[in-house]
């Protein structure tokens, strides 16, 4: 008997000295949000911070630092030390589109930081006035195709997220449109409602309330599948097959962040991601929760980078 229980305590021993050398912060952590406050990154990164700080026992500081395309708030996690206690909110400008839009970025998009978890996508919705005599997707191509050139889209600027997904309908699509640039997608909306602008293709949590209201009028979502936000929308894949693209965001860690500490991270976000009220939440600012594994968000990431790379390349779209 002594010498089953002696077997059993030696067989479990492993087990609890990993548990007991588990990484865990020793004080407040810090996810810096490289955007202004207010917009739906602020909020999602609020959402997460609480129930992150709950588990480990500690205070979660989120910190606005917008400026320089996403620029000022990378490298302030960049620099700080890679001891876990601070992290990124990785918008795809960071690692993904600044690099290929940008002469020089003033970090090194990867060898300055470590992947921790995938946390959203979000569809986004190509949209015309609720008055519009076009009705689907393949009804705007056959009208791009018929009036090259004349069709507008607006966006939030040269390099946003609208004018990249429009660029890769064009591309697809094999259309021509005018792109309008304004600062911020609220103002390109306001004149897309007033008749100045014909359409958009951008995020869901901007648009949906105005499809909902009428005012709007909701052709297709971007996504491969339907969308949770929106499912009487087809894809726009169901006209232009393998089109798909969803706002991507992201948790990044200091470079050079031990191993052990970023799998704690990941496995404590990844148990906030899958707790139904919190996806319930991200649902209703049109995103979807995500989670995962680290290596799964770096093929993420690549998969990201391949498919802007073309469009960028194609069109000779820069930031300077």
């Amino acid at each position: 008997m002594r010498r089953r229980i002696l077997l059993a305590t030696a067989l479990t021993l492993p087990a609890v000295a990993r548990a007991q050398t588990a990484w865990a912060p020793n004080r407040s952590l810090r996810i810096v949000v490289p955007q202004a406050p207010g917009g739906t990154a602020d909020t999602l990164a609020r959402l997460v911070a609480a129930p992150l700080g709950a588990g480990f026992g500690q205070s979660v500081v989120v910190e606005n630092r917008p400026g320089g395309n996403q620029s000022v708030g990378a490298i302030a996690v960049a620099q700080s030390a890679p001891d876990g206690h601070t992290m990124l909110y990785a918008p795809p400008g960071v690692q993904i589109l600044n690099p290929l839009m940008m002469r020089s970025v003033p970090y090194d998009a990867f060898n300055d930081f470590t992947p921790v978890i995938a946390l959203m996508r979000a569809p986004k919705l190509l949209v015309v006035r609720g008055d519009s005599p076009i009705r689907s997707t393949a009804e705007l191509i056959a009208l791009a195709k018929a009036r090259p050139g004349q069709l507008t889209y607006c966006s939030a600027g040269i390099g946003s997220a609208a004018h990249l997904a429009a660029a890769l309908f064009s591309q697809m699509a094999g259309i021509e449109m005018l792109h309008v640039p304004y600062r911020g997608t609220a103002p390109g909306v306001q004149d897309l409602l007033a008749g100045r602008i014909d359409l958009t293709l951008d995020t869901a949590a901007a648009l949906l309330p105005l499809v909902r209201e009428g005012r709007l009028r909701a052709l297709a979502v971007s996504t491969r599948d339907r969308a949770e936000a929106a499912p009487e929308l087809p894809p726009i894949a169901d006209t232009l097959p393998g089109f798909h693209d969803a706002s991507f965001n992201y948790i990044l860690a200091p470079g050079r962040t031990p191993p052990e500490i970023t799998a704690s991270l990941n496995a404590a976000l990844d148990r906030v991601l899958k707790d139904p009220a919190i996806r319930a939440r991200f649902a209703a600012l049109g995103a979807e929760a995500l989670g995962g594994t680290r290596e799964e968000l770096a093929a993420m990431i690549q998969e990201e980078i391949a498919r802007w790379r073309s469009v960028i390349t194609a069109q000779g779209i820069t930031l300077e």
